[in-house]
């Protein structure tokens, strides 16, 4: 699969790391579809799918994937909750960063830096330790206490930024110019393949595709490879339609619905939020948006108020999750009415991450 800068179209390199292309500065990506290739039912989790990520190198795998879609009644239909909290680190990011850290293995990096506003840097740090990669987390100060806790005991260095999210991203570029590998999952396209076994997984599980897809969004990568990945398969032949995708975000900070609304990010908003996982704006914002209107999809919003109550509303059905997660609980119960049979509501994070 063909990566290239989207601005000059120049290829990734086939030596080195860089996290942006060092000719114009622009945002690596996917220049063809993702394919949907043969199974292999012998091999684990999303490495059943291994030959559908164009990596040469041994997997790093902590046995991510596989994880549970368990129907519920709520509001009156029937939805199918796809638990990626059960992944090894507690969120969906381990899919992504299974596939991402194979990639820096392959191409010999042992020491490299992340941003994150948590999820992320704990999958990271995770997997760099199984990789033998020497790692450093940027956090913000606002990042719970369990995931700062967590990244360290995995082993790696923890830095926490003051101020806002932006904050500990444009320290991660600083130390990143001054030479260190930048194993960004938001600046990286090598996530998106992992991201997208999410999508087959779900085909398969319920025999066939589901109507609607309900996720949270704020980078808006596994929304992306959601939507990649069921092209992926409806280009094979494995599936018939597209599902309808609907992105949920914070009221707090919603560029991606005034994206969608307006065309334009502009006055969208970055405040605080209790649904920290989505907090800031998305560097592929244009694919996500696109891809979401190809789908028949559409953006919500959630106000905070609603965003604790959905929470425990989940709970209350035996899903315990973060409150990054709690935002299809009222996305649900907005769009439910036009989305068609079989929805899936992704539940991204474990409310073990969080202590609110």
């Amino acid at each position: 699969m063909k990566i290239a800068c989207v601005n000059c179209g120049r290829p990734y390199p086939d030596l080195g790391a860089p996290y942006e292309c060092p000719n114009c500065g622009g945002l690596y990506d996917y220049v063809e579809p993702l394919t949907f290739n043969a199974v292999d039912s012998i091999r684990p989790g999303i490495w059943r799918y291994a030959s559908s990520f164009g990596l040469s190198a041994d997997s790093v795998s902590l046995g991510e994937g596989n994880t549970p879609l368990i129907s519920a009644k709520v509001f009156g239909r029937e939805v199918f909750f796809k638990c990626e909290y059960a992944n090894p680190s507690g969120s969906f990011k381990d899919r992504g960063m299974a596939t991402l850290v194979s990639f820096l293995v392959s191409r010999g990096v042992t020491e490299a830096i992340e941003d994150s506003s948590g999820n992320a840097g704990a999958s990271f740090a995770a997997y760099a330790a199984r990789a033998g990669i020497k790692a450093r987390v940027y956090v913000p100060e606002s990042a719970s206490g369990p995931k700062r806790q967590q990244i360290e005991m995995y082993g790696a260095e923890l830095v926490t930024v003051r101020g806002p999210r932006v904050n500990a991203a444009q320290a991660v570029r600083k130390a990143a110019q001054a030479g260190m590998v930048y194993a960004s999952h938001a600046y990286l396209p090598f996530c998106l393949p992992g991201y997208a076994t999410c999508a087959y997984e779900i085909v398969e599980q319920l025999g066939g595709a589901p109507g609607a897809v309900v996720v949270p969004a704020g980078q808006g990568g596994l929304l992306l490879a959601l939507g990649r990945g069921f092209q992926a398969m409806l280009n094979a032949g494995m599936v018939e339609k597209m599902p309808m995708i609907v992105g949920a975000q914070a009221s707090a900070c919603q560029p991606l619905v005034a994206l969608w609304k307006n065309g334009t990010m502009d006055g969208a908003g970055d405040e605080q939020t209790l649904a920290e996982g989505v907090r800031g704006r998305s560097l592929r914002a244009e694919a996500v948006v696109k891809i979401t209107r190809e789908s028949g999809g559409r953006f919500t919003s959630v106000d905070e108020a609603f965003i604790l109550s959905g929470r425990d509303a989940l709970a209350n059905r035996g899903f315990y999750v973060e409150p990054t997660s709690a935002l299809i609980w009222h996305a649900l119960e907005e769009t439910l009415p036009e989305l068609p049979d079989p929805v899936v509501a992704i539940l991204t994070g474990s409310g073990y991450k969080v202590r609110i």
